[in-house]
């Protein structure tokens, strides 16, 4: 088991979450919210923040989910996927630092520049799940892929830490003030998220199960096979509930992440004790992904993911009622326990369903799906808030994403059983 994790094309590869799990943290989920809030919205009402934070990450998350089975299917056809991924990388990575650029009330540029940058991160997405397929084999794919989102919490943690040691004390390295702590934040987002992908790019080898063509025949072709693959999928009904499900579940997941401090700012709670609270789940994420990884090789991923998504509507239910920090901080908590797990087991459970050669293609549906519901969930919370005027109806909407995947995914269980299609 230890050989596995110490292979060099496994390491290089989980490295790539290490790498852009700083977007993920620092900007996603840490300072962009806070910073669209309170100074590229300065003066705007909570609610309308929200909104506006709502709609940003909802357009963000369609421009990927139009985009990726088409650059799955090229990516298959071209074997680029390597060079596709480093190419998102530096849009990401240079869209970041851009951020630094936005002054006070400028929420169009900032929202402009977290949108390419957002992009960059998703489209990377796709090309390193698919990687999965190319680094492990079938029985090594949930703890490769919990080992990948462990060091992707660990990584993103310690910059993020980092990062708002910066904020609290900016004098200690020798910036002017929280501001200025924020805007080089986001610029050593960009340069770790770029140094450390470069292990994936000298390291990780595809494997070519297609002849590989020129780039312009690579994209006659790969619209060619998206065409084939919308009616291929349809005969694998238990991969058609799946997604299905995965649609919805992993929209409440992402959104949670993208609109939690949002969340809090509105109920009042100090940015300080959100960012904190933020940096703890990072640190419970990391062994928490680590054992999800072992638990699912015991139980099912499946299991797996139903207990995840258990914990997940218990704590939204929970967010309804929180009225002091302390209980952000125990969600916070709760949210780690699971958060990793959800996202790990699904990318390896998903990956026993893909047929040999068509990993970026298969991979590319699995994430226009979660981008797909990634539209929802922020546009939910942010319209549920902005009519009702209450936060806390927003965020209890999420509710209805947990409740719905899981459905779905029983009634994926049932058509495995019915149609005799059975997972390795």
């Amino acid at each position: 088991m230890k050989s596995v994790l110490r292979r060099r094309p496994v390491v290089a590869w989980a490295l790539y979450d290490w790498a852009n799990s700083a977007f993920a943290t620092t900007v996603m989920a840490g300072f962009f919210p806070v910073f669209f809030k309170q100074y590229w919205n300065a003066g705007v009402a909570a609610t309308e923040s929200t909104f506006r934070l709502g709609l940003t990450n909802g357009l963000g998350s369609l421009l990927v989910a139009l985009m990726a089975p088409v650059l799955g299917a090229i990516a298959d056809r071209s074997s680029a996927r390597v060079r596709m991924l480093m190419g998102f990388t530096v849009l990401g990575a240079a869209s970041t630092a851009g951020l630094a650029l936005a002054g006070e009330g400028q929420w169009q540029l900032a929202a402009l520049l977290y949108l390419a940058a957002s992009l960059g991160f998703w489209g990377g997405i796709v090309f390193n799940d698919s990687l999965l397929l190319h680094v492990a084999e079938p029985e090594e794919y949930d703890l490769v892929s919990g080992f990948g989102y462990a060091l992707g919490y660990l990584g993103g943690g310690l910059l993020f830490a980092v990062n708002v040691a910066m904020t609290i004390k900016p004098e200690y390295f020798g910036l002017a003030d929280a501001s200025a702590a924020v805007r080089a934040s986001f610029v050593m987002v960009g340069i770790w998220w770029l140094l450390f992908s470069l292990p994936l790019a000298f390291h990780v080898r595809e494997k070519r199960s297609v002849q590989a063509v020129a780039p312009g025949l690579a994209v006659r072709r790969g619209f060619q096979e998206l065409l084939g693959t919308l009616h291929e999928i349809r005969r694998y009904r238990p991969v058609l509930w799946f997604l299905a499900a995965y649609w919805l579940y992993i929209d409440g997941v992402n959104t949670v992440m993208k609109m939690a401090v949002d969340y809090g700012l509105a109920l009042g709670f100090e940015a300080t004790d959100l960012v904190a609270a933020l940096l703890l789940t990072q640190f419970v994420a990391f062994p928490a992904a680590l054992a999800f990884g072992w638990l699912g090789k015991k139980i099912g991923a499946r299991r797996g993911i139903f207990l995840a998504l258990t914990v997940y509507a218990a704590v939204t239910c929970y967010a309804y009622f929180i009225q002091e920090a302390r209980d952000f901080y125990l969600m916070a908590v709760a949210i780690g326990l699971v958060q990793g797990g959800v996202q790990s087991l699904s990318r390896s459970y998903y990956g026993r369903l893909v047929p040999a050669g068509k990993s970026s293609e298969f991979f590319g549906f699995y994430n226009m799906m979660g981008k797909f519901a990634a539209v929802l969930g922020p546009l939910l919370t942010g319209i549920v808030a902005r009519l009702t005027g209450d936060s806390r109806l927003g965020i209890l909407s999420i509710l209805l994403l947990f409740v719905g995947g899981a459905s779905l995914l029983v009634a994926a269980a049932r058509s495995e059983r019915r149609s005799g299609y059975r997972l390795p």
